[in-house]
């Protein structure tokens, strides 16, 4: 379990620090006339709308269920309808959001990872076993693979999408560039272990793709896995339980604690070995949150809401942001 560090509140509330420089600003103006007020006016403004720039959550229109969410070009998000295999497509800043892909019948969506550079979406299929490749700006329908047994998240290295398999110790490999071969590759090392379900599950990697991150959830714990060899190694120095989708930004790992309804916040050395845990992130909006993306300093987060059943059987489903430090 990883508990909770005490963090400095002028991190944790940066609109203290634009108070005390407006509380200048306002010592400045009363001595110097009306000009001063006037701008103190205009900086009060925009320090408000600063602070309201991102709603607090998005709700997915007509969405049956959530699990799956990707960061696109600029505050562009997508999300997934776990069980439809439909595609949200919003705007982070603004709140607005839409049902971008009408996925075939028969298509689930779990984790998803959008691939800027080539313009393309990557979606693990879940129980069908299946990845599927859309077109970012127009959601057309490029590509399906079947892969394994149950396909539960992706992440996009330089040339490449890697998926795990929460059932089988397998990753696969899906080339970006064209003319590439699908290919399977078999775990092994501590993180094979097939006790539980669902067993591998997030995955992210390292900025140069040489090393790949993933969680178990059946053991609740974080491991390297070589992308030639299939050597696994632990992540020492945490432990994860109910861990579920993760994201790696610059040497700080966030893994989402379901049941905790938290994101641990967790530092990993330079050669990846070991881990600290840093502090915890939750809020009261929180529902069973599975899977996590980054804006700048903000995450957004997708409740999955499996504690009305599975399938789940909420009214809504929606996006929250959080800061992330």
């Amino acid at each position: 379990m990883i508990s909770s560090k005490n963090v400095n509140s002028s991190q944790l509330h940066p609109v203290g620090t634009r108070t005390l420089f407006l509380r200048r600003v306002v010592r400045l103006a009363s001595r110097t006339g009306p000009l001063a007020m006037l701008m103190l006016a205009v900086l009060s403004h925009v320090s408000t709308v600063s602070a309201r720039e991102f709603p607090d959550a998005i709700v997915l229109p007509g969405a049956t269920s959530a699990e799956g969410i990707a960061i696109g070009e600029g505050s562009t998000f997508y999300a997934g309808d776990l069980f439809s295999g439909d595609i949200f497509r919003g705007d982070l800043r603004s709140g607005g959001v839409e049902r971008f892909i009408h996925a075939p019948s028969g298509r689930m969506a779990v984790g998803l990872k959008a691939d800027v550079r080539h313009g393309l979406l990557f979606v693990a299929g879940g129980f069908t076993g299946q990845a599927y490749v859309y077109d970012l700006k127009t959601g057309a329908d490029l590509a399906a693979f079947q892969l394994g047994a149950f396909i539960n998240d992706v992440v996009v290295t330089e040339d490449e999408a890697w998926f795990t398999d929460s059932v089988l110790p397998r990753l696969y490999r899906i080339p970006i560039h064209p003319g590439g071969s699908v290919a399977t590759l078999v775990v092994t090392g501590p993180a094979a272990a097939t006790s539980g379900f669902p067993n591998l599950n997030g995955i992210a990697a390292s900025a140069n793709g040489k090393t790949l991150i993933v969680s178990h959830s059946s053991l609740g714990e974080l491991f390297t896995i070589d992308p030639v060899t299939g050597a696994s190694a632990l992540i020492e120095g945490v432990a994860v339980p109910f861990v579920d989708g993760i994201l790696f930004d610059a040497g700080r790992l966030y893994a989402m604690q379901i049941f905790f309804n938290q994101i641990a916040q967790i530092d990993l050395s330079p050669d990846l070995s070991r881990a600290t845990a840093v502090t915890i992130i939750t809020s009261p909006r929180f529902e069973i949150p599975t899977a996590v993306a980054k804006h700048g300093d903000r995450l957004a987060v997708v409740n999955a809401k499996y504690d009305t059943g599975f399938p789940p059987t909420a009214a809504t489903y929606e996006v929250v942001i959080v800061n992330s430090r």
